[in-house]
């Protein structure tokens, strides 16, 4: 194991005709870390995910994923990482069991099978053919597919879609034990709760380039952000925006005793997202290494 990132991209550039689909992209992922990409539909996420996976060529930058270039690495690096793809409607006939036992007979130090399906949450459609699952089943059968191998790196592209609620949670505490056994994570989503939640850092990406990074707490400057104080006064409900909210409520209290109606809101991560999409030019951003899937 090395102290080098799993994941460094530098100047990332992929376009198809005139479209720039990526446009001198940034990223870099540490060993162990989550990070989680956010980004409207046609930001870039989705090729520049499939040029670190080694499935797309790419037209300029540098790019190296567990020490090597995708576009050149080979079957002991592909053995190395994870890929969980949007969909997958391969071998349909196929039971849960076999495709798991398939699989693992890919890597050179698999996972036990079994303990895989059970992690999944597969036990009671092990011997369920893949095309009688549901689509959450199949997204959970996906995953096992992407981690049988023991892999370092995961690349999880939108991995709750189709998912109810329960079955979120559920996938999100499989992810927490990856991450725990020491597993780098990449992922895509559109669930902003599920970046906030799985995420040790966020990275917004727009128009082909990263617009923001950071911690869910910290992005685009979250936390110093005006916070917003809400409560009813004696002509009806007041609101005021203050860099000092402690202040103002103590300055409340002592006018109301108790204060009512009282509520203290900072801007949640869907409030910051959406004001960093909504602007057309791409801010500078730090690298934040030393701060905080084939």
């Amino acid at each position: 194991m090395t102290s080098a990132p799993a994941v460094e991209v530098s100047a990332l550039r992929k376009a198809y005709g005139q479209k720039k689909a990526v446009d001198g992209l940034d990223l870099v992922v540490d060993r162990g870390e989550v990070v989680a990409v956010l980004g409207p539909n046609g930001a870039g996420k989705t090729t520049t995910v499939e040029i670190l996976e080694g499935f797309r060529a790419r037209d300029g930058g540098d790019v190296r994923v567990l020490g090597e270039d995708p576009a050149h690495a080979g079957r002991d690096w592909r053995s190395r990482i994870g890929v969980v793809l949007q969909g997958t409607d391969d071998l349909a006939e196929a039971t849960v069991g076999e495709l798991v036992h398939h699989f693992a007979r890919y890597y050179p130090d698999p996972r036990d099978p079994e303990a895989v399906i059970d992690a999944v949450g597969l036990r009671e459609k092990v011997r369920t053919r893949t095309r009688q699952l549901s689509g959450g089943q199949r997204r959970r059968l996906d995953v096992a597919l992407g981690i049988v191998g023991r892999p370092e790196l995961v690349f999880l592209d939108e991995p709750t879609t189709g998912f109810d609620p329960q079955a979120r949670r559920d996938f999100w505490d499989l992810i927490a034990g990856l991450r725990d056994d020491g597993t780098t994570i990449l992922l895509t989503t559109h669930y902003l709760d599920e970046a906030e939640h799985l995420a040790d850092r966020v990275v917004v990406v727009n128009a082909g380039r990263v617009v923001a990074q950071g911690t869910p707490a910290d992005l685009g400057g979250r936390a110093a952000r005006q916070a917003v104080v809400r409560w009813t006064g004696d002509d009806g409900p007041r609101e005021e925006r203050t860099d000092t909210p402690t202040a103002l409520v103590r300055e409340l209290a002592e006018r109301y005793g108790e204060v009512p109606g009282l509520q203290v809101l900072r801007p949640s991560l869907e409030d910051v997202y959406l004001s960093l999409i909504g602007g057309a030019t791409p801010v500078p951003v730090a690298p934040a290494r030393t701060e905080a899937l084939r």
